[in-house]
């Protein structure tokens, strides 16, 4: 098939559109602007396209789909083309959908730990050498790309629940009616589509309803919403609490504590991740993995890229870089690593990234989210800002907003990575949470230029 992306940029659409490439279909692309990774990496295989932009001349009669991404505005000039043209158009989950028809469909959903839920899955599943099909959202060790399409019986998908695309406003989630799905937890995120919380929530309220009747879904039994939508209804498929492995941490390890009297170490930690690892143990063994299978293949399992990803390790200190940016993951990743190394002080740096993130009206959302860190220091860009077309906040409302006693608010990256280079790193560790950059630091150059 010839296939041309509209915004090939996108983290999910360039893998999608080398992963199509590699199936042996002519995949060509277009974008007003493309970043590393995604440009290395659509240059090594021929797809980076020749000139940045939009140039209607590239849609042709004779493509057989066009697949639209969200970078791309409705008014788009290729994607006008293809209209007039009469070209079938779709959002990569719809797309996706398309080649899942007659799959084994599952979906990881939820506000936080959806990419970590999923490539644990994946991992397991690889581990055991099952053919499947995926979708993630971040690179996982392992793995060449963040998508597979094939003739696989099964396909796992992490299920996004922000628009389709620039002319499908339908939460991705909403397009792939799962046989078998994971829902973490509701916490408010994404104001600028979703203004209100209820809202908000409606969205996984639409979800239950796309499952497939007699499927099953695995929901984090101690979320008050999914409580409140699922426990004693009556559903057309399986509805099914799940609750975090019980564990123990020694000298900075943490084990699974197994029924049998066993333990399992891991190298990875908190308590949401054991909460994300029991959802991935329930979709396993659906697929028809033992539960010895499970524990023998999660032992190597190193999270997915920015997910607590371990930066340096020294013997009196560590540095962890985590993509947490909405207030509940903010919470959850710095109570996890304080956890880990309780005697040890906690500085956790937060960049607040995201629209919602930046959003005067959402600040009072982080209220006490940094409190289980010794020290706090929170960034934000007035040019972000600028580019957001958001209201101008300053350092004293963001300060006011996280209620900390000890908190710095910085909106220059020199001075903040100043801040944390003058300071002695012996028995103390450093969490770095953002899904952006802290204005262009290299996280791993910086972290071994930390003094111990």
């Amino acid at each position: 098939m010839r296939i041309h992306f509209i915004a090939i940029g996108g983290a999910v659409m360039h893998n999608l559109a080398l992963t199509l490439h590699e199936n042996g279909h002519h995949v060509t692309g277009s974008d007003d602007e493309i970043y590393n990774p995604s440009r290395s990496r659509l240059e090594k295989y021929g797809l980076l396209p020749e000139k940045m932009s939009w140039h209607p001349e590239r849609i042709t009669e004779d493509l057989d789909i066009v697949i639209l991404g969200m970078h791309a505005r409705k008014d788009n000039p290729e994607l006008e083309k293809a209209q007039e043209l009469g070209l079938p158009i779709y959002s990569y989950p719809a797309y996706i959908y398309e080649h899942s028809k007659n799959k084994k469909r599952v979906v990881v959903a939820g506000s936080h730990g959806k990419t970590t839920t999923t490539s644990m899955i994946l991992h397991v599943l690889k581990y055991h050498q099952v053919d499947f099909d995926y979708l993630v959202g971040a690179q996982i060790e392992g793995f060449k790309l963040m998508a597979r399409l094939s003739d696989a019986p099964i396909i796992v998908m992490e299920g996004d629940e922000y628009p389709s695309s620039p002319t499908d406003l339908r939460p991705k989630i909403h397009h792939y009616s799962p046989h078998l799905a994971v829902i973490t937890g509701i916490a408010w995120d994404h104001m600028n589509v979703f203004p209100t919380f209820e809202n908000y929530k409606g969205q996984f309220e639409q979800f239950l309803g796309m499952m497939e009747e007699g499927g099953k879904l695995y929901y984090y039994d101690s979320d008050e919403h999914l409580q409140e939508m699922l426990e004693g209804k009556k559903t057309p498929f399986g509805a099914i609490p799940y609750r975090a492995f019980k564990s123990k941490i020694e000298d900075g390890q943490t084990s699974i504590q197994r029924e049998d009297g066993t333990s399992t170490p891991l190298q990875i930690f908190g308590t949401h991740n054991l909460s994300n690892l029991k959802a991935a143990f329930h979709i396993c063994h659906d697929l028809g993995i033992s539960e010895t299978q499970f524990f023998e293949a999660i032992t190597s399992f190193k999270g997915a890229a920015k997910r607590l990803q371990l930066l340096r390790e020294e013997e009196q200190m560590v540095a962890y870089l985590d993509f947490a940016h909405a207030p509940s993951k903010v919470e959850a990743t710095i109570k996890a690593l304080k956890a880990q190394f309780p005697e040890r002080e906690l500085v956790a740096c937060l960049e607040l990234h995201t629209f919602s993130s930046l959003n005067k009206a959402f600040l009072p959302q982080y209220a006490q989210t940094m409190n289980a860190a010794d020290r706090a220091l929170v960034f934000f860009s007035e040019h972000t800002l600028e580019m957001k077309r958001l209201p101008k906040i300053t350092k004293e409302e963001v300060a006011a907003a996280f209620q900390h006693s000890n908190i710095q608010v910085f909106t220059e990256s020199e001075n903040l990575q100043e801040v944390l280079l003058k300071i002695q790193w012996n028995n103390k560790n450093l969490l770095m949470m953002s899904s952006g950059t802290f204005g262009g630091v290299k996280y791993r150059d910086f972290v071994e230029k930390l003094s111990l």
